[in-house]
C-alpha cells in the first residue's frame, strides 16, 4: 500500500483563509463520452492543503477555522479566488464560506 503525503506548498494562509484544490471532476461518462474541459462546470469541492491561524473573536480569544489539512469540503459557488503556485492550480476561500466537510 502507498502512502500519499500532502502537498507542501509556499503559500500560507492569513486569518479565517483556507488553501484548498478543486476535486478533478470525471472526465468520462459512463457511456463512454468525453467531456472536454470547456464543457465542465467548476466543483464547489474542494481538498485542503493549508489552513489559516483563525480570527480573533470579541472577547480577544482565537476562533479556530473548523476545518484540517487533508479535509474534503464543500463551499459557495462563487466564494473563492483561484491562484497558480509552482504550475498548481490552487483557491483561497474564506471559512464562513466553507458549507460543509465531505466524510
Amino acid at each position: 500500500m502507498v502512502h500519499q503525503t500532502e502537498k507542501k506548498t509556499s503559500l500560507k494562509p492569513l486569518g479565517n483563509r483556507v488553501l484548498a484544490q478543486r476535486v478533478e471532476e470525471a472526465s468520462t461518462l459512463k457511456g463512454g463520452i468525453i467531456i472536454p474541459d470547456t464543457a465542465k462546470k467548476k466543483q464547489e469541492t474542494a481538498k485542503v492543503v493549508a489552513i489559516g491561524t483563525g480570527i480573533t473573536g470579541k472577547d480577544g480569544k482565537l476562533i479556530p477555522i473548523p476545518v484540517q489539512v487533508g479535509d474534503t469540503i464543500l463551499m459557495d459557488k462563487y466564494a473563492s479566488q483561484e491562484v497558480t503556485i509552482d504550475d498548481e492550480e490552487y483557491i483561497i476561500v474564506k471559512a464562513d464560506d466553507i458549507i460543509a466537510i465531505i466524510k
